[in-house]
Formats: structure tokens, C-alpha cells, sequence
């Protein structure tokens, strides 16, 4: 990883979640899923990480029309503001909907302050909530050691209150396993009414092996809308952040 791609995407120190490799792989809709078992990743922490950032034309991008008056300006630098009131409307949360071998099910969220547990049961811990879309982003960790444990899990990215949409940020949720390469999943399919996304699934194989599969899909409801969808179960209600 580059010396400016690491300071981007930032480095959660909570807790060890080994290192990642300096090449990547990008899950897309032609390469849709990756084993963690056959790059020796199964074990350990897996770090799972959101970070966005608004598109520039939403943060006041160039004017156009005036280089004919002021041709010097094609050679002036653009001056980029870290946080205008539209960066600050935006608010993209990571969560997990675990089901356990036991057949326990729940979620891992920042609405409702669902923080989780990496030592213990889910063995799933939330590290926080990042409301601004800094350049450490949001990162859940799962703890691999508990594989056995783990009948599926569900990333899922779901836009908290009245924010822009996913067309209006770049989203990228990167895995970063024990071993091995990175992996991407980039949310730049332009659904301007979605309010959730499930990205990919964890989960074994017919042969044992763990796989991480791309899901990203958009609907237009919130985390029951994602659950009726892949038959979780679960019973929802409306929740609330307190305020930063």
C-alpha cells in the first residue's frame, strides 16, 4: 500500500488485524468472489473498512464558462474545503447481520450503539461511528478464530437519517484479511433513491472453505428491507443517534 493510499484510508490501532498485502483485489460483477481459506486467511482478525467521501460537484466543484476571461486559471490549483455543510450532511453506516452457528442471530451497528464483542460472542466488534466520512472511515473486525462459530454474515452500508444518497458519495468497503491481499468492493452503481446496501456475505462453501461473495445490492427501505431480503428474521424499529 502507497505511502498517500495509507494515509486516505487511515489504519484503525485498536486492535492487531495483521497486515495487508500492497496489491488488492477488486470484486466487481465479472469477479464476484474470493476465498479467504485458500489465501490462509481464514484465521485471525478480519478488518472490515467503509470510507467515503463526497463527489465534487457536490462540494462546489470549478466554475465553468470563465477560462476565455481568465485563462490563468487553467493552471491555478483548486482549493478543496475538508468539511462544506454538504460533507457534513453525509452519513454512511457500516453494520453486520450475523447468524451464528447456534442459531443465535442479531446485528452489529452504530444505530442503537450495537457495538458488538470480538472475544466473546458475536465475535464481531464495531470500532466506532464516523459520521463526516474521515479518512479512518468505520471498521468493524471479526474474529476469524471463531470461524467454526459463524454460519453467514452480512456487510451491509445503509444511510442514516435524511442524508444524500450513495450517488452522491465514492463508497468503498475494503477487507483486510489476516494474509494475502485487500479486498475492494466499490458502491459506485447510481441508485439516487437507495437508502441500504448489502455488499458482500461471508460464508462457507459447500467444500468448507470461506468466501467472501459480492452482494451490493441497493434497496430502497432501510435494515428490515435487507433482512426480508436474505430471511434473517430479525424484528426492527426505528432507531436514533444522540447527537455528536
Amino acid at each position: 500500500m502507497g505511502f498517500w493510499e495509507s494515509v486516505w484510508r487511515g489504519r484503525a490501532t485498536e486492535f492487531d488485524s495483521g497486515s495487508a498485502a500492497t496489491n488488492s483485489i477488486e470484486l466487481n460483477k465479472r469477479h464476484q468472489r474470493v476465498s479467504l481459506t485458500k489465501q490462509g486467511a481464514a484465521t485471525g482478525n478480519l478488518r472490515i473498512n467503509l470510507s467515503w467521501r463526497m463527489r465534487t460537484s457536490d462540494i462546489g466543484g470549478p466554475e465553468r464558462g470563465s477560462l476565455l476571461r481568465r485563462p490563468l486559471r487553467l493552471f491555478t490549483p483548486e482549493v478543496v474545503q475538508a468539511h462544506t455543510q454538504s460533507m457534513v450532511n453525509v452519513d454512511l453506516d457500516l453494520g453486520c447481520m450475523y447468524e451464528l452457528s447456534d442459531g443465535t442471530k442479531g446485528v452489529v451497528q452504530p444505530l442503537g450503539s450495537f457495538f458488538g464483542e470480538l472475544n466473546d460472542p458475536p465475535y464481531i466488534k464495531l470500532s466506532g461511528d464516523d459520521r463526516f466520512g474521515s479518512g479512518s472511515g468505520e471498521t468493524i473486525f471479526v474474529n476469524l478464530d471463531h470461524r467454526d462459530d459463524f454460519k453467514r454474515l452480512l456487510i451491509f452500508v445503509y444511510i442514516y437519517d435524511q442524508t444524500p444518497a450513495f450517488d452522491r458519495t465514492h463508497a468503498v468497503v475494503t477487507l483486510y484479511p489476516s494474509n494475502g491481499p485487500r479486498i475492494e468492493i466499490g458502491l459506485d452503481e447510481r441508485h439516487p433513491q437507495a437508502r441500504s446496501c448489502a455488499v458482500v456475505m461471508i460464508e462457507k462453501n459447500i467444500k468448507g472453505e470461506l468466501v467472501v461473495r459480492r452482494e451490493v445490492k441497493f434497496v430502497y427501505g432501510f435494515q428490515a428491507e435487507l433482512d426480508r431480503l436474505y430471511g434473517w428474521g430479525l424484528q426492527w424499529g426505528r432507531g436514533y443517534k444522540t447527537k455528536a
